[in-house]
């Protein structure tokens, strides 16, 4: 058992090997991923994916996957819901092997039903509408035909002056006599009747003229009600036509072009009373397909339904049978133990779970040969895994999209619960402001059992996944605001004040106030300081000096905990050539400047009647004249300076200067009593193996002995353990320490610089808020009557809308991403190595997440 799993480091790892009988290798690896704690190594990572154990299972789990999506396809276009999936179905034990090849068969079963059905629908469905374009032309076309009849004069006569276009506009020509009687036939005029889209009529219009040079008569109509296009069942507009013009040639092009723009073409007759037995027929057809297409319908939504009942939990079957195959595609089959072979990483922790598991699975088959874990010791960097809960997950995530810490190395998520919401509070401080905060998050919380079943938008599932995190930021920013003595940029008189105004005094008359004796403010801020003309001149300066204490308190625990990291990795020559040297440079200048602000106020300058010093120009003479002290603040205070300073400049070679010398120096010793490096032990290994069978390599802390398993792969084994290793190179640590001793010493600088934004967000923040309040709801109290009433009403809805969407959404959004620079950058940079690979373990749970069911 390992050490007790908490959040301050990632949890304990174990490179675990299983032996599992091949008749209930499934059957384990589905165990095990309901349980989520193991991350199985390949084992086969030169083999294909092609040339795989259990590629035929994974291609029929894919085709049974295609069928279920289909299925889905076919439910949202008939728009039939699909049956939510249970709350447990994700934690359910997998089905055995004859029911993944029993539903295999029904879904290729129910594809083919459904598949016929659903063509019989489109055919049936294209039929119908083909049947109502036939009825719409065929009742437009005695309008048509009556057109054509009183034109014969003209018509004929284009066949014999090509200056004639048929599309002239003949119809203005006077009206026919004895149209009756005439016949087109007789004429040799023959005619194309169709439908086509109403957006590409005109082109039709266009290519016909230009192609046939006007000789052609067209008369077209608006179809009133739109027609269903089968193939997408989008509403279309369509407009029919009827085509006059003499010659079997123009007729054929006639066809060409309409049925090259889309256009459905119809067989109409001439003579009034077939057209008449035309339409009657058409309407019996439609009224007898009106009542087969609603049987294949209903038949195909019932077919739809029963499968909607079961589809959910089909697709998760699928989906962990496929996880499961692949998994084991990832093991070794032994043949002459008939078992299978993986590997893979766990929490030390979890050992006897994943034993269990494997104990219990085993007892169910009834097998007698029960299956093996064995604990291998190995060279190797474990993944990094820290536990979390639904408290701390938010804040781990904020680390983890940074940088997977190194394994075993100090989490930054543990302080982040903490250091997170409450820098951004300093920005962001506001009782009325954090209130509303704190309650967004608290409801979010409340409902979230309802919230966590359903998707509502983007930003709002982001703001949910961070719910925790808003809480505790409105609740710091409750405590931030108490301090500052602000709410909605107003003060709480809830202490009296420490000053006192003068009773006499005259109209715009500047009035100084006096602080009560023996009286300092109890909490916060004194809210006397609150509408005084010099408020803001307190505020910035103190305000200031506040970010430069906390940025370099936040700094300063960060560092110390890479002492805690050099520690645990038991790194002495880290402690002495970096952490004590990086310590004593930043507390030398930065400490040093934090020390003399908290003195200057604990200080009543007034009192010994001396004007305060500027600790802005004790920091620039101190570099730029050492020694040199124009406004004294303590006693001795140049030698203390210069002091500091030469301590400060002593550190830079010793952090760049010891930690490659102690290295070069440990090497060298090494080799003098006979070590070589990785590339010359290996080159030993492979020459002597035959000359000395019994050697033991040695790797690290890790001892293999060559004969202990025996062949190849043993060897196999120590070489690949070997490769984690790394010559060392005096040039690289060289180069590497002195790119982190410059990027040290100047991150202390701008790292301490980047804490102001603290003090000018805050600052941005409170006045943003008083202007938003002055021109807004405050107008309105100079309103009296029924006129203040309404205004106070509408004033104080514009007041709170914009409080709500620029202050807390857009202000809070800001300060927030503030709060993240200042941990990624400058915090972590301080101790976070963030080399570490991240766990992913074979877990049911984490592969249904992101699966939209």
């Amino acid at each position: 058992m390992g050490e007790k799993d908490t959040l301050f480091r990632s949890v304990e790892m174990s490179l675990v090997q299983l032996y599992v009988a091949t008749e209930i290798g499934r059957e384990t690896v589905s165990a095990l991923g309901e349980i989520g704690r193991i991350q199985f190594r390949d084992l086969n990572a030169e083999t294909s994916a092609f040339q795989r154990t259990f590629t035929g299972e994974i291609r029929r789990l894919d085709n049974v996957e295609r069928q279920l999506r289909f299925f889905g396809a076919q439910m949202e276009r008939n728009s039939i819901p699909l049956r939510p999936l249970p709350d447990s179905a994700n934690v359910t034990a997998a089905p055995n092997a004859n029911e993944i090849t029993e539903l295999s068969q029904r879904t290729e079963s129910l594809e083919g039903r459904v598949t016929q059905l659903n063509d019989s629908h489109e055919i049936l469905q294209k039929r119908f509408v083909e049947l109502l374009e036939f009825r719409w032309v065929l009742r437009e076309a005695g309008g048509f035909f009556d057109s054509a009849y009183g034109q014969t004069d003209e018509i004929r006569h284009s066949t014999d002056d090509h200056s004639a276009p048929l599309l002239e506009d003949i119809e203005q020509s006077g009206p026919a006599q004895d149209a009756q009687g005439r016949s087109l036939t007789r004429l040799n005029i023959q005619f194309v009747a169709g439908v086509i889209a109403r957006d590409r009529i005109a082109a039709f219009e266009r290519i016909l003229w230009r192609t046939l040079r006007g000789n052609l008569y067209m008369k077209q109509s608006e179809i009133s009600e739109p027609i269903v296009d089968p193939s997408t069942n989008e509403p279309v507009d369509k407009n029919t036509f009827v085509i006059f013009a003499h010659g079997k040639e123009i007729i054929a092009k006639i066809r060409k072009i309409s049925e090259s723009l889309g256009a459905n073409l119809y067989g109409v007759d001439e003579d009034p009373d077939e057209r008449r037995d035309q339409i009657i027929e058409v309407n019996n057809r439609i009224n007898d397909l009106n009542s087969v297409l609603a049987d294949t319908k209903s038949t195909l939504n019932a077919e739809l339904k029963m499968i909607a009942n079961s589809l959910a939990s089909w697709m998760v079957i699928v989906k962990k049978e496929k996880a499961v195959y692949s998994a084991l595609n990832l093991f070794n089959y032994d043949s002459a133990r008939k078992c299978l072979i993986g590997e893979g990483w766990c929490p030390t922790n979890d050992v006897p779970l994943i034993q269990r598991i494997l104990r219990e699975v085993t007892d169910r088959a009834g097998l007698q040969v029960p299956s093996i874990i064995n604990e291998l010791k190995t060279s190797k960097t474990p993944p990094t895994f820290n536990k979390t809960n639904k408290f701390t997950l938010g804040f781990q995530t904020i680390i983890d999209a940074y940088g997977v810490a190194k394994y075993r190395e100090v989490n930054p998520g543990l302080p982040t619960i903490i250091t997170f919401p409450f820098l951004f509070a300093v920005m962001f401080g506001d009782i009325g402001h954090g209130s509303i905060m704190a309650l967004s998050g608290a409801a979010m919380i409340w409902f979230e059992k309802k919230l966590l079943k359903k998707k509502i938008f983007e930003l709002f599932d982001m703001a949910f996944f961070g719910r925790y995190i808003i809480l505790l930021m409105g609740l710091f920013s409750i405590y931030t605001g108490l301090i500052y003595n602000d709410v909605f940029s107003k003060s709480l008189t809830i202490f009296p004040s420490m000053w006192e105004w003068p009773e006499d005094f005259e109209p715009n008359q500047q009035l100084d106030a006096t602080r009560k004796e023996g009286y300092s403010y109890p909490f916060g801020l004194d809210w006397g300081w609150h509408g005084a003309d010099n408020n803001l001149i307190f505020t910035n300066s103190y305000k200031m000096k506040l970010s430069i204490i906390l940025g370099w308190a936040h700094m300063t625990y960060s560092l110390c905990l890479s002492l805690v990291n050099h520690r645990y990795y038991k790194s002495k020559v880290d402690i002495i050539g970096n952490f004590l040297p990086g310590m004593i440079f930043l507390q030398s200048i930065f400490g040093y400047l934090v020390l003399t602000m908290i003195y200057k106020w604990s200080v009543d300058w007034i009192a010994i009647d001396q004007s305060p010093p500027s600790i802005l120009n004790m920091l620039i003479f101190m570099f730029l004249s050492p020694g040199t002290v124009v406004e004294p603040l303590y006693k001795h205070q140049a030698g203390v300076q210069v002091t500091l300073l030469l301590i400060a400049l002593c550190c830079v070679p010793v952090m760049l200067l010891f930690k490659p010398l102690y290295l070069r120096h440990e090497h060298n010793k090494h080799r003098a009593l006979g070590y070589r490096g990785i590339s010359e032990t290996v080159s030993a290994l492979e020459n002597d193996e035959d000359d000395h069978p019994h050697r033991t390599a040695t790797i690290g802390n890790n001892r293999a002995s060559l004969d202990s398993i025996g062949g190849e792969a043993t060897h196999a084994l120590i070489t690949e353990d070997l490769k984690e290793e790394e010559e060392f190179s005096f040039g690289e640590e060289m180069i590497h320490q002195v790119i982190h001793t410059i990027e040290f010493c100047l991150n202390c600088i701008s790292h301490t610089a980047s804490y102001l934004r603290l003090w000018a967000l805050s600052l941005a923040h409170a006045q943003l808020s008083t202007v938003l309040w002055d021109m807004t709801i405050y107008n309105a109290f100079f309103m009296t009557g029924p006129l203040g009433v309404i205004a106070t009403f509408f004033l104080f809805g514009v007041w709170f809308s914009l409080t709500v969407s620029v202050l807390v959404v857009m202000e809070g959004t800001s300060a927030m991403l503030h709060s993240l620079r200042l941990h990624w950058v400058e915090a972590m940079s301080k101790h976070f190595v963030g080399e570490g690979i991240g766990f992913e373990p074979f877990s049911f749970e984490l592969l249904l997440e992101d699966v939209e069911i």
